[in-house]
């Protein structure tokens, strides 16, 4: 069987520090765990990388600990990925002020990526998004289906 391919999108690390979020942390850190086995490959961008340069500097610390860790791959940016984020901005797939969000989104897209895990709910992690985003991708010929979930979709595989 094939290795699913997750790109982990910034929320999901953050999370796993959360300590004002008990619930969604220990989800998250059993999320982590769970990853060493042959399952899956992880996969950031440098939208990921950017988003922890913003942090302070104790969560950047942690965060980029985090990734040294697991070793996502890190996938460029590259045009098309930032032609299919800026498509879903202008097109309000995503709300104008969500750059970061739809980068993620265009690059599991553009690589043909099996899901984005999010704690985002708002923009990323929930079923009306993902069917605007899958409409609009089957629209520009993005034909591979991308789940939109959180790290419990993945956690609890029996």
């Amino acid at each position: 069987m094939r290795k699913l391919k997750l790109y982990l999108e910034t929320s999901v690390g953050n999370f796993y520090y959360a300590d004002d979020a008990p619930e969604k942390q220990a989800i998250t850190r059993q999320f982590f765990h769970s990853l060493p086995n042959d399952k899956f490959e992880l996969y950031i961008s440098d939208a990921v990388l950017d988003e922890i340069e913003g942090a302070s500097l104790a969560k950047k610390n942690q965060l980029l600990q985090l990734t040294d860790h697991y070793k996502p791959m890190l996938l460029d940016l590259n045009t098309s990925v930032h032609e299919l984020a800026n498509a879903y901005l202008l097109h309000q797939i995503l709300p104008a002020k969500s750059g970061y969000d739809a980068q993620h989104i265009a690059a599991a897209t553009v690589y043909q990526l099996d899901a984005i895990v999010s704690w985002n709910l708002r923009h990323i992690a929930n079923l009306p998004r993902q069917q605007r985003v899958q409409q609009f991708n089957l629209s520009n010929n993005y034909t591979k289906p991308l789940q939109m979930i959180t790290p419990i979709e993945v956690t609890y595989d029996e």
